[in-house]
């Protein structure tokens, strides 16, 4: 320790070596943050509240009038003591309905909102406080709301973003290049962005919030209007993107495939309220208790065609489809009724849709919203 105050003291005897030791403190102080950040949960949330003054006002120009002299408010809870931890380097989904409460989350903890009430940490900076900070070492991308400059090609926002982080020439260079490859946006870079299809301008989206190596990206729907073989690259991206650099991912989304492909744990909410929080497999096998099975048999099956225990969803000249409870008809009693009917050429068994899942979690676990006059 003594020799360290004796380094320093003598970098300070003159104008050069002083800006020496200051470059050498800017660096070491980034470096000393990097490993901090690292080391700490991603994102801490305790009692997390919002509240919404909306005016209401009556129809026609006499509710006009009114509502300019004696405007009356109504207060709606957006948010409703929220309270969950992120690790460093997880991938989580946060999703609900519309009007759960969703982005309102996401944007308190990126600083763009002030709370009601409650705390939250985000990589250890408080987000409506120290939101410039916290805006050097996080990533976001809005699916309906582009970052990117819609009359220039993409690596003109790439450029200007290094320039915003305080990146150097080369690094922001080598990263460009980096990036452009993970994404497979090699092609498009000097392309104008209105030019773009939607799928390949959210890959250049995604691409854009990684440039400064963020510990943490926040993504609101980045697959919204994206078709199958869009969603998959973006995913696939992401996912090698996480595992390669330790990014964490806070994924909210309506696509239940987006939840399968990325996250390990999620968390819905519903209200402003979390409702369900738990690991993605542990949520399928909690509630996916019915299984579908599609069978083909040699020959023609009968109309009439039954399977006690199962419902029959749908009879075909040589096929069908049935679905039936885990909890109350044993797989192995499925089978053997349907082995025992004919020649089966071909069987499959599995899982319904995740997205019927989340729908019934919705419907058996719901929170009254709250409004207030």
């Amino acid at each position: 320790m003594v020799s360290s105050f004796a380094l320093c003291n003598g970098l300070l005897k003159s104008n050069a070596n002083a800006r020496l030791f200051g470059l050498f403190m800017k660096a070491f102080s980034k470096q000393t943050c990097s490993a901090t950040i690292t080391s700490m949960p991603s994102i801490e949330v305790s009692n997390l509240q919002k509240t919404f003054q909306t005016k209401r006002k009556t129809e026609g120009l006499g509710g006009s009038v009114r509502s300019l002299f004696k405007p009356q408010y109504s207060s709606v809870e957006a948010v409703r003591g929220l309270t969950f931890q992120m690790e460093a380097g997880e991938l989580l989904g946060f999703i609900g309905p519309n009007g759960a409460g969703k982005s309102t989350t996401i944007k308190i903890l990126t600083g763009i909102l002030h709370p009601s009430g409650g705390d939250a940490k985000v990589l250890g900076y408080v987000p409506w406080k120290e939101r410039q900070q916290l805006a050097y070492h996080i990533g976001t991308v809005f699916g309906q709301r582009p970052q990117l400059w819609y009359h220039l090609p993409a690596i003109d926002t790439f450029r200007l973003f290094g320039k915003i982080f305080e990146m150097e020439d080369s690094e922001t260079k080598g990263r460009i290049s980096f990036l452009s490859e993970a994404f497979e946006i090699q092609d498009l870079l000097e392309t104008p962005v209105r030019k773009l299809s939607l799928g390949q301008r959210m890959r250049c989206e995604v691409a854009a919030s990684l440039l400064h190596r963020p510990k943490l990206i926040l993504l609101d729907e980045p697959s919204i209007g994206l078709d199958v073989v869009a969603k998959q690259r973006i995913r696939d991206a992401i996912r090698e993107m996480a595992r390669l650099e330790n990014v964490g991912v806070l994924l909210t989304s309506h696509d239940a495939g987006d939840l399968e492909a990325l996250c390990k744990r999620v968390i819905i909410i519903n209200h402003g309220q979390i409702v369900y929080e738990d690991k993605v497999s542990n949520l399928k096998r909690k509630f996916l208790t019915s299984k579908l099975v599609e069978v083909r048999f040699a020959d023609q099956v009968q109309k009439s065609f039954t399977v006690e225990g199962a419902q029959v969803l749908k009879v075909g000249t040589y096929g069908v489809k049935l679905r039936f409870d885990t909890r109350t008809t044993p797989v192995e009693q499925v089978l053997s009724h349907l082995t025992n009917t004919g020649s089966v050429v071909d069987i499959t068994i599995s899982d319904p849709p995740l997205e019927e899942v989340i729908a019934k979690i919705y419907q058996t676990q719901d929170v009254a919203p709250s409004i207030m006059n």
